[in-house]
C-alpha cells in the first residue's frame, strides 16, 4: 500500500444559501485517505456525508478550505478538468443505480470506457471482466427494467469498477437492497478493494456496511466527531 495520501481535506467548509441565510453542511473537516483504504462515512441524514463525497468526487466545490484529490486542488479545477479527474480516476456508486434504461447491461457498463476512448477489443475485455466480478455475465443483453434491485446495483458496481479506478465513492450503496444482497455486494467490494488496491469511501448509516469497513469516520452536524481504525 502506498504511504502518500490520495485525498486530503483541509479546514473544509461547505455553505449553502437558504433564503437570506446560509446552511453550513461541512465545518472544518480535516481528513486524509491513502491508497487501498476501505472507509465508511457514518452519521444521520443531514450530517454532511453526501456533501463530503460530492466534494471529494469533484461534483461540488468547497466554500472555504480545500480538498486535494490525486494531487489536484478540487476548488481550482475547471468544469472540464473536474470531469477529466472523475473519468480517469474515479468510480461512483449511487443508491438510485443511475442506469440508462435504453441501454443493455453491457452498454451501461461499457459507457465509462467510451469516454476514455478505449478500443473496442479492450472495452469488451474490460466489460466482461467487470460483469464476471459481479456474477452477471448471463445478463449482458438485459435492460435495467428486466433486473432485480440487487442485479441493478451489481451492474452499477461493475460500471464503477470497469475502468479499474483508483477511487470508488459509494453513497448509501445498500439502501435499496435486502440483507442477502447487501452482504453479497459488500463482500464483492472488499474483494475488489483487496485485489485492485482500490480506495473505497462509502457513505452509510447501515450497520451491515459498518461491519465491513476498516475505518469509520463519524460525522455529526457537518463536523468529524470520530475517526476510528477498526
Amino acid at each position: 500500500m502506498e504511504n502518500h495520501s490520495l485525498i486530503t481535506t483541509e479546514n473544509l467548509y461547505k455553505h449553502y444559501p437558504v433564503g437570506d441565510h446560509y446552511f453550513t453542511a461541512l465545518k472544518d473537516v480535516n481528513l486524509s485517505f491513502k491508497q487501498g483504504e476501505f472507509t465508511g462515512l457514518v452519521g444521520p441524514s443531514g450530517s454532511g456525508k453526501t456533501t463530503l463525497l460530492n466534494i471529494i468526487g469533484a461534483l461540488d466545490l468547497p466554500s472555504e478550505g480545500g480538498a486535494t484529490v490525486m494531487g489536484m486542488d478540487v476548488g481550482s479545477l475547471s468544469h472540464g478538468q473536474s470531469a477529466q479527474l472523475r473519468n480517469e480516476y474515479m468510480g461512483f456508486i449511487f443508491q438510485t443505480f443511475n442506469l440508462l434504461p435504453v441501454y443493455s447491461v453491457y452498454e451501461n457498463v461499457e459507457f465509462p470506457l467510451l469516454l476514455l476512448g478505449i478500443s473496442s477489443d479492450e472495452r469488451n475485455k474490460a466489460v466482461m471482466k467487470a460483469l464476471e466480478w459481479v456474477g452477471l455475465t448471463d445478463k449482458v443483453k438485459s435492460r435495467p427494467a428486466q433486473l432485480s434491485g440487487g442485479e441493478s446495483q451489481r451492474v452499477a458496481i461493475a460500471r464503477s469498477m470497469v475502468k479499474q479506478p483508483q477511487i470508488v465513492l459509494a453513497d448509501e450503496p445498500t439502501a435499496n437492497l435486502d440483507a442477502a444482497n447487501s452482504h453479497n455486494i459488500l463482500k464483492m467490494m472488499v474483494k475488489l478493494n483487496y485485489e485492485q488496491k482500490t480506495t473505497f469511501i462509502l457513505s452509510t448509516h447501515d450497520d451491515k456496511v459498518i461491519q465491513y469497513v476498516r475505518r469509520k469516520i463519524v460525522l455529526h452536524d457537518g463536523k468529524v466527531s470520530d475517526d476510528i481504525l477498526l
